[in-house]
């Protein structure tokens, strides 16, 4: 691991949420205030309470220039936008109907008629083609220095192996002008010693490897731990400890992460962010627990307790 510097300061810390667009944040969440009604007005006052916010809708489907450059101008000069990778790239079950359209028509016929698709089953140029595109939809943000990462959240499918380690190192290289980083959802990564060998991996490649915080016991966790792989950016995301949820196949997505982090599990997490500063220039901190406004008052207590 990056090993901390006594030449400077601590890293700044930016702590924030996984979405400010949750329905259940808008509808329910009391966040909002009633005369703040427009995605661009959402915007705008999340950017007043927050530094930074991650885009989740960008796993779902492609973004496009033509947001990026909404985010931009709807957010302050110093905003940071993290953005997850669309799920094609990732490796998970992609909706056909979520390609542009001019893409998903050049899909073959039993392709397109599929609920769900796969990286794998897709022609290479249109892959390339997806590849190229969302990384110009993000060339705005880059310009105007505000994006912070790209998250590529593998699946739980997605085991350690050479393959899987030469695909995360494809991802950084046709994405170099970004920064990229790496959440796993496979315990094997971090098994035994494999996680000496994962951690060494991320840092000679100066990928910075995502904490997070999540319910244990399955196929799925991670441990908890704080590890910094590269100076320039370490990361953690929490997505709640409801374990009745996160083995709910039938679970939502806000029912999965439906979880209020209390005071006393969130302070667990202060001597492990400050560690992070320690050792990388900036640390991003994002509550994934997105149900009503469980993440906005989660990430406002945490930042509390990292300033006390």
């Amino acid at each position: 691991m990056v090993r901390p510097s006594a030449s400077r300061p601590p890293g700044r810390i930016l702590v924030g949420t996984s979405s400010w667009t949750d329905p259940t944040l808008v509808k329910e969440g009391g966040f909002y205030p009633p005369e703040v009604r427009t995605p661009e007005a959402r915007l705008r006052y999340y950017a007043q309470h927050f530094p930074i916010v991650e885009v989740d809708s960008t796993y779902y489907a492609p973004p496009t220039e033509r947001n990026a450059v909404l985010w931009v101008e709807r957010t302050p000069s110093d905003f940071t936008f993290n953005v997850k990778a669309y799920a094609l790239l990732t490796g998970h079950p992609t909706r056909p109907d979520s390609l542009p359209k001019d893409l998903r028509e050049e899909l073959p016929a039993e392709l397109r008629e599929k609920r769900t698709i796969y990286r794998d089953q897709v022609p290479g140029g249109i892959v390339e083609e997806v590849w190229r595109r969302f990384h110009d939809a993000l060339m705005p943000l880059h310009s105007a220095g505000k994006l912070g990462a790209v998250l590529f959240q593998f699946p739980q499918w997605f085991v350690i192996g050479r393959r899987s380690k030469h695909y995360i190192l494809e991802c950084a290289e046709r994405l170099r002008d970004f920064r990229i980083a790496v959440e796993f959802r496979h315990r094997s990564w971090l098994e035994g010693r494999n996680a000496e060998e994962t951690l060494r991996f991320l840092e000679e490649h100066r990928l910075p490897f995502v904490c997070v915080d999540m319910p244990q016991g399955f196929d799925s966790s991670l441990p908890p731990i704080a590890a910094a792989t590269a100076e320039d950016l370490a990361m953690v995301r929490f997505h709640g400890r409801n374990r009745e949820a996160w083995a709910a196949r039938s679970a939502s997505a806000s029912e999965r992460f439906r979880y209020d982090y209390s005071r006393e599990e969130l302070a667990e997490w202060v001597p492990k962010v400050r560690s992070l500063a320690e050792q990388a220039r900036e640390v991003h901190v994002l509550m994934n627990n997105c149900y009503r406004d469980y993440a906005v008052r989660s990430a406002r207590l945490l930042r509390d307790l990292l300033e006390t």
